[in-house]
C-alpha cells in the first residue's frame, strides 16, 4: 500500500460532478497508513467508473492496488484491492449514516441487516432502539437531510414513535426548517439504520426490553466450552449453519406478533418471559429467561433464546450474524425449547405451571420448607450464606416493608426467635409456622426467601387480620410488627413505659417525639431518645430485651433532621425507672433528679442530669439553677448501705439492625459480627428480570465504608456532603426510619 499522490485524473471535486451511476463505492476493511495518521477500516470510498475498469482491465498488468477517494476525509489513497469490498450506491449511503467507522465496518460483516434496510418501504412497522430500550415505531421517510449536491448523502430513517415511546422522540418530522415527514410532537426520530430492526423479519424482540450495544457476530455467538456440560443435542451450535450463506436468514420461521411456537408449547406452560431451568452441569442448574421463540436455519426442532441469570452463555442474543433478542454479552444461549424447564424456584403445584405471585388457595411448596431450628447468621458464615444476588428475601408487589423488617430481625439476631416457638393454635400456629418455616428459617440456611412464600404469609395475614391490602398496598414496618407480634402471635409487648402520675403502658415499638426546633444540626440517636423521654415525662419500667425506636418525621417533609449518626451502643441507665443511678458531677449513687437542668451542657454532655446529695446542693446554688425543683430517686436499698463506695451497674443495649426508607421504599442495613465493618445493606427490589413478568432480584452486599464514617468525628459528619459518601453510607445516615437495639443481658434464644 502507498500513501498520498497526485492523480492527474479523479479528484474529490471531479468525482463530486460525476453522473452517479458512474461512481463505484468501497468500504475499507483494513486501516491504511497515510503519513504520520491512518485511514480507519470502515471508512468509505469511491473512485470513477471509468477509472476503476481501466485499473482491472489491463491485459498485460492488471493492478492490484486502487486509487481511491475516502469520502469522509478528502484525501486520495491508494490501497490494495483485498482491502476494499465494493458496495452499492444505496448501500453506502446507508452505511454513511452511521458515525463509527468501527460499528459501520461491524453493521457491513452482519449484512443481514444492512439488506433489510435497503429492502425497508416507508409505511412499514419497525423497532427502534432508544434510551437504551426498543419501541414500536412507524417508517415514514428513508434518505437524505443534508444537501443533494453531497458527494454522498447520508441516507437515514425518520420514524415515529409507537405506544410506551410515543413522545419520546426529538421532532415531529421536521429538521433544520425542512419537514421530511409528519408525526406527533416530540415522537419522530432520524436514526442510521443500525438503531433500527424491521419486523417480519428477525429478530422476534419483547418490545420494551433493555437493549445493549450489538456486537461482532463471529466474536459473541460462538458456543463457549463452558457450555459442552448441557446436552449436546439440544444446543445449537453455529458451526452446524452455513455461515457462509448470510442470506439464509430469509428462511426462518418467526412466528409473528408473539403468537407460541407450535410444540405443545400450551401444555408446557413456556412462552416470551417465561423463567425456565436449564440442566448446566450433571449437579447444577442455570437460571434464566425465554427471551425469543422460533425455528432457526435446519432446525426442526422448536429453539429458544434464552438470557441467564449469570454469565454462563456465550452470546448477547446473536446467532450467525442475526439478532434474535438483546441481553449482556455471555448471558445469551440458543436451545432446543425441550431442553427447557420451568424454573422450579417459583412453582407452585406439581404440574409444571409456572406460579403466579399472586393469591393462591395451595400455598407454599414444601420443598421450600425448612423444619426445625436454624440459628441465626454470624461473622463469615452470614457473609458466606448472605452474599450476593437473588439473596435476602424477594420482593413483590409493595413488600419492601415487611421484607425489610424480616430481614432485620431474623437474619442476624436470635432476640425475637422466641416469637418462632411460643405455643401458639390455629390460624396463629398456621402464620407462626409459615414465618419460621418459610421464610426466617429458609433465609438463614439457604440465604434466600422466594416472593411466594412472603406472598403465602401475607395471605394468611389479610385473613386473620380482615385488612385486604396486605396482599396489595404498601404499608409502614410498625404496623406489620405490631399486627403480627400483637394480634397474630399474642407475644408480651416488647416495651414497658411509665409517665409520672399514670399508670404503665406498653408497646412494641417507640416513636421518638420532640419539640420541632432543635438546637441540634446532626443528633445521634443516644440524644434523640433522652430527648424524647424528657419531653414526654417516660421512664422504662423494666430492661426491653429488644428495642425498637422510629426517627422523628414531620407531615410530608418527613424527614426532621437531614443527617442521624446511629448510636451503636444505647445506655438506658438514666432512663430505667427505679435503677440505680450515677451522680452525673462525681459518679457516686444519685439519689435527686432534676428535669430542668436537661439543657444544661455545663455540667454534663448528657441530657438527663441526677446528683448525689451533696453535689445536688452545690449544683443549685448557682443563680441560674437555684429555682429549679429537684425530686428524689427510687434508691434501690441494697446500694443505700454503701453509697459511696459501690459501683453503678450499666444497662446498654447494641444496634443490630437499621430500617432506612427513600421515596417510599425500605431497604435495611445489619451488623453480623462484631467487627466495627461487619456491616450488610439488603435491598428486596434491587434490579429486575424480565419485564411485566419477570421478578425482583433481591441483593445483599457487604458496607464497610459505614465503619468509616461511624467513626468520623461529628464536625466532619455535619459537613460531609451526602452525595459524596462512598457506597451506601449516605441512606444509613440520611434515610433511617428505624433503629432496632438488643440486650444480649436479656436474649432468650441463642
Amino acid at each position: 500500500m502507498q500513501g498520498i499522490r497526485p492523480h492527474p485524473g479523479d479528484s474529490m471535486a471531479q468525482l463530486g460532478r460525476e453522473v452517479d451511476d458512474f461512481l463505484m463505492y468501497f468500504i475499507l476493511m483494513e486501516k491504511i497508513p497515510v503519513g504520520t495518521r491512518v485511514v480507519e477500516p470502515g471508512r468509505l470510498c469511491c473512485m470513477s467508473e471509468e477509472a476503476y475498469i481501466q485499473s482491472v482491465s489491463a491485459d498485460q498488468n492488471p493492478a492490484h492496488s486502487l486509487y481511491v477517494s475516502v469520502i469522509e476525509e478528502n484525501v486520495q489513497v491508494d490501497a490494495d484491492v483485498e482491502v476494499l469490498q465494493a458496495l452499492t450506491r444505496k448501500q453506502a449511503a446507508m452505511l454513511l449514516a452511521i458515525p463509527s467507522p468501527t460499528e459501520r465496518l461491524s453493521c457491513f460483516l452482519e449484512r443481514t441487516l444492512l439488506q433489510q434496510a435497503v429492502q425497508a418501504e416507508v409505511g412499514q412497522q419497525v423497532l427502534v432502539e432508544h434510551e437504551q430500550r426498543l419501541f414500536p415505531a412507524l417508517l415514514h421517510y428513508v434518505g437524505s437531510t443534508l444537501n443533494s449536491n453531497t458527494l454522498l448523502p447520508p441516507v437515514c430513517f425518520g420514524v415515529e414513535l409507537e405506544g410506551e415511546g410515543e413522545g419520546r422522540g426529538n421532532i415531529d418530522g421536521s429538521y433544520k426548517g425542512v419537514i421530511f415527514f409528519k408525526c406527533k410532537k416530540d415522537s419522530g426520530l432520524l436514526l442510521p439504520f443500525n438503531k433500527i430492526i424491521f419486523c417480519g423479519m428477525p429478530p422476534a424482540v419483547e418490545v420494551g426490553t433493555p437493549s445493549p450495544q450489538r456486537s461482532s457476530s463471529k466474536s459473541e455467538d460462538r458456543l463457549s466450552g463452558e457450555l459442552l456440560s448441557i446436552r449436546l443435542d439440544t444446543v445449537v451450535k453455529e458451526e452446524t449453519a452455513s455461515a457462509n450463506n448470510p442470506s439464509s436468514a430469509s428462511e426462518l420461521k418467526i412466528p409473528s406478533n408473539g403468537e407460541k411456537v407450535k410444540e405443545n408449547i400450551r401444555d408446557r406452560y413456556l412462552d416470551v418471559n417465561s423463567l425456565v431451568q436449564i440442566q448446566y452441569k450433571e449437579e447444577e442448574l442455570a437460571f434464566g429467561i425465554i427471551r425469543w421463540l422460533g425455528y432457526l436455519p435446519q432446525k426442526e426442532d422448536a429453539m429458544a433464546g434464552v438470557e441467564l441469570e449469570e454469565d454462563k452463555g456465550c452470546t448477547d442474543g446473536m446467532w450467525c450474524g442475526h439478532r434474535y433478542f438483546f441481553c449482556p454479552a455471555k448471558r445469551g444461549i440458543f436451545l432446543k425449547l425441550k431442553a427447557c424447564q420451568p424454573d422450579t424456584r417459583f412453582l407452585s403445584n406439581r404440574d409444571g405451571q409456572p406460579k403466579s405471585l399472586e393469591v393462591t388457595e395451595h400455598g407454599t411448596d414444601d420443598s421450600q420448607r425448612v423444619l426445625g431450628k436454624v440459628p441465626p447468621l454470624q461473622e463469615q458464615a452470614a457473609v458466606e450464606v448472605l452474599e450476593g444476588d437473588m439473596r435476602g428475601i424477594q420482593g413483590h408487589c409493595n413488600s419492601c416493608y415487611m421484607d425489610a423488617a424480616l430481614f432485620s430481625l431474623f437474619s442476624c439476631s436470635s432476640i425475637l426467635d422466641s416469637l418462632l416457638f411460643k405455643p401458639s393454635y390455629f390460624p396463629n400456629g398456621q402464620i407462626q409456622q409459615t414465618l419460621r418455616e418459610e421464610i426466617v428459617n429458609p433465609l438463614r440456611k439457604k440465604g434466600f426467601v422466594s416472593a411466594d412464600s412472603v406472598m403465602n404469609l401475607r395471605h394468611q395475614l389479610m385473613q386473620e387480620s380482615q385488612c385486604p391490602s396486605f396482599t396489595t398496598s404498601e404499608k409502614d414496618p410498625e404496623e406489620f410488627l405490631n399486627v403480627i407480634m400483637h394480634r397474630i402471635l399474642g407475644a408480651d409487648p416488647l416495651l414497658k413505659l411509665q409517665s409520672q402520675g399514670r399508670g404503665v403502658q406498653e408497646c412494641y415499638c417507640y416513636q421518638i417525639f420532640i419539640e420541632k426546633k432543635q438546637e441540634m444540626t446532626v443528633p445521634n440517636v443516644q440524644q434523640l431518645l433522652e430527648q424524647s423521654f424528657h419531653h414526654s415525662n417516660l421512664k422504662l419500667t423494666e430492661v426491653p430485651s429488644c428495642f425498637i425506636i422510629q426517627m422523628p418525621r414531620f407531615g410530608k417533609e418527613y424527614k426532621m433532621f437531614s443527617k442521624i449518626v446511629p448510636s451503636l451502643q444505647l445506655d438506658i441507665t438514666d432512663l430505667l425507672l427505679n435503677s440505680p443511678r450515677e451522680c452525673v458531677v462525681c459518679g457516686h449513687l444519685a439519689t435527686q433528679e432534676c428535669a430542668e437542668c436537661f439543657k444544661d451542657v455545663i455540667l454534663s454532655d448528657h441530657g438527663l442530669k441526677q446528683y448525689c446529695s451533696v453535689c445536688c446542693i452545690q449544683v443549685h446554688t448557682h443563680h441560674k439553677r437555684k429555682d429549679h425543683k429537684p425530686v428524689p430517686l427510687k434508691v434501690p436499698k441494697g446500694f443505700l448501705k454503701d453509697p459511696g463506695l459501690s459501683k453503678i451497674p450499666r444497662e446498654t443495649l447494641e444496634l443490630f439492625a437499621v430500617l432506612c426508607i427513600e421515596t417510599s421504599h425500605y431497604v435495611s442495613f445489619v451488623k453480623y459480627g462484631a467487627g466495627t465493618d461487619s456491616w450488610i445493606f439488603f435491598d428486596s427490589m434491587a434490579d429486575r428480570f424480565g419485564s411485566e413478568n419477570g421478578y425482583n432480584i433481591p441483593r445483599v452486599s457487604r458496607c464497610p465504608e459505614v465503619a468509616t464514617y461511624l467513626s468520623s468525628p461529628l464536625e466532619e459528619l455535619v459537613s460531609q456532603n451526602p452525595r459524596e459518601m462512598k457506597g451506601v453510607a449516605k441512606r444509613l445516615f440520611c434515610d433511617a426510619y428505624m433503629y432496632m437495639y438488643q440486650s444480649k443481658r436479656m436474649a432468650l434464644y441463642k
